[in-house]
């Protein structure tokens, strides 16, 4: 898909809106666990993306993991550029109209409660 989108947007006929996003880590209890978000307007849980204010983490940039390619909820394509993080601090997060609530999961537990098939996809590259 990225190919055709970027072609397009080359040409003038697309615009594609892009995004980077964090594959945030920590070592927790039952060993790799990765921050969720909850997004109240979509009802769904995923990675973190867009706005640092998200998670309010300071974190630490690592690889590279590649990008997804979507068509996003108001119909425009969308490309969402990850990175893998290591979480430094669990600095206070306040819920907003964004993201009302974080959860730091398992890599089992992460993947039940993911709600995009991309992000299972995405899940795969932090194992």
């Amino acid at each position: 898909m990225a190919g055709g989108l970027e072609a397009a947007a080359a040409r003038g006929r697309v615009t594609v809106v892009r995004a980077a996003g964090g594959l945030v880590r920590r070592t927790g209890p039952v060993g790799t666990e990765v921050l969720l978000v909850h997004r109240p307007a979509y009802d769904d849980w995923t990675f973190p993306k867009g706005k640092a204010e998200e998670t309010g983490l300071r974190c630490a940039l690592e690889d590279d993991a590649g990008a997804t390619d979507y068509i996003d909820a108001r119909g425009r394509p969308k490309q969402v550029r990850w990175w893998l993080m290591r979480a430094l601090d669990d600095e206070a997060f306040e819920p907003n109209d964004e993201v009302d609530e974080l959860r730091w999961a398992g890599l089992d537990d992460a993947a039940q409660l993911l709600t995009y098939e991309r992000d299972a996809e995405l899940l795969a590259r932090v194992r």
